[in-house]
């Protein structure tokens, strides 16, 4: 995967309406500001400007896709065993697809398939019941034996194993370009990007949006969205909407060269112990949950998860324990109770939306969000029904758990 870029002077001139601007180079006003700009806020300020909205601004505290997004494994996927995860699972990979046509962008898209590894019986039949409803919604996944797996990904030992799920449409790209195709199709069709501009407030009258506080100056807004990732609760208690997210620190590494991997090796994932891997270049990455990882802005790298990764690795591919590191780095999930989406708009004051809390998804489904939030923006019916992701769902104990988590 290559380094996050840097999005000052990233981008080439574009013919944008002029924007009245502060003195430190951020606007006056906005139709709409979109706070956060990884994936989730490039894509929706993209489908906002490509369908005509004008004078879309993005803030974003540090560089584009520097958060969460440059963070992420890359993997793309349409195996879950939610029905609303599928369908934008499913949006976004077809998007991916067509990334270099629209926006216009390389993004080293694979499609090499994601593989789930199961050793529990109890596990064989949920899969097999999510690989059904996959089915009818379109998604070409099935069910294989042991030794098909193993020739897919001869990495693996299978030892213990029973059954796996396999689905040759998914596989993985490189977030990085996602963001940068994103950002400078946003910019093309006028939007505004200001990077390295933290958001301190957002005023509200009488129930209604008035304008962003920012530590560059003021922008006057009818309108927000919260596509702030990990730091999305402090931005909704900016106006009084509870966004349950919480941050929990995630870490990937690189290793060397591993000889004779195949081509199409795909994403093999290890359900019972979630540890994964996939081709990165002549090697691999990989990674793995930490279930002792205590909550909070932890981004940082420790070595404290690397016993139970090691552990995981020589149970279930003990070749790449031989493999020389050549880097890692530690990123943020936002997740929220259920491990789903937040995706809506506020009741409690105007014109307030937001797309966060994805827990680990939100890179796979960034373009089927901007495709959703451009539409509730626009007050038009989306491609899918939303509204089980709506904040309010905890108040209520609407929770709806996703079992096909990484």
């Amino acid at each position: 995967m290559a380094a996050p870029f840097v999005a000052s002077g990233s981008f080439p001139a574009v013919d944008a309406r002029m924007v009245p601007m502060g003195e430190q180079g951020v606007p006056r006003s906005a139709e709409v500001v979109i706070i956060g700009g990884g994936v989730i806020g490039t894509s929706i300020a993209f489908h906002l400007a490509e369908a005509g909205v004008r004078d879309v601004v993005v803030v974003e505290r540090h560089d584009l896709g520097s958060g969460s997004t440059a963070k992420a494994a890359g993997g793309v996927r349409a195996q879950f065993g939610d029905e609303l995860n599928i369908r934008l699972g499913a949006r976004s990979l077809e998007a991916f697809s067509r990334f270099a046509e629209r926006p216009g962008q390389e993004i080293d898209l694979q499609r090499v398939g994601y593989l789930f590894l199961m050793s529990k019986a109890e596990d064989v039949a949920a899969f097999e019941r999510s690989v059904a409803l996959q089915n009818t919604l379109g998604v070409p996944s099935r069910m294989i034996d042991v030794a098909e797996a193993q020739r897919r990904s001869p990495l693996i030992d299978p030892d213990g194993l029973v059954a796996a799920s396999f689905s040759p449409d998914d596989g993985h790209c490189t977030p990085e370009s996602v963001v940068l195709g994103y950002a400078i199709g946003a910019r093309r069709l006028g939007a505004h990007l200001v990077t390295h501009c933290d958001v301190r407030g957002i005023e509200e009258r009488t129930g209604e949006i008035a304008g962003v506080v920012t530590d560059r100056g003021r922008i006057a807004t009818r309108a927000v969205i919260c596509a702030a990732g990990a730091w999305s609760a402090r931005v909704g208690s900016m106006v009084g909407v509870d966004l349950p997210v919480v941050p929990y620190r995630r870490q990937v590494i690189v290793t060397e060269a591993v000889d004779g991997l195949p081509d199409a090796m795909p994403m093999t994932i290890d359900f019972t112990t979630t540890f994964y891997f996939h081709r990165e270049g002549p090697g691999l990455l990989l990674g793995m949950s930490d279930p002792d990882q205590e909550p909070g802005f932890h981004l940082e790298r420790s070595d404290a998860w690397l016993p139970r990764l090691s552990e995981a690795i020589a149970a279930r591919a003990p070749r790449i324990l031989d493999a020389g590191l050549t880097s890692g780095w530690a990123g943020l999930y936002e997740v929220t109770p259920d491990h789903n989406a937040l995706i809506g708009e506020a009741k409690s004051v105007s014109r307030f939306l937001y797309a966060t809390g994805f827990s680990g998804h939100g890179f796979l489904q960034g373009p089927a969000v901007g495709e959703i939030i451009r539409d509730l923006y626009l007050e038009r019916e989306p491609f899918a029904d939303i509204a089980a992701l709506d904040a309010g769902r905890f108040d209520n104990q609407r929770i709806r758990p996703e079992t096909h988590l990484v």
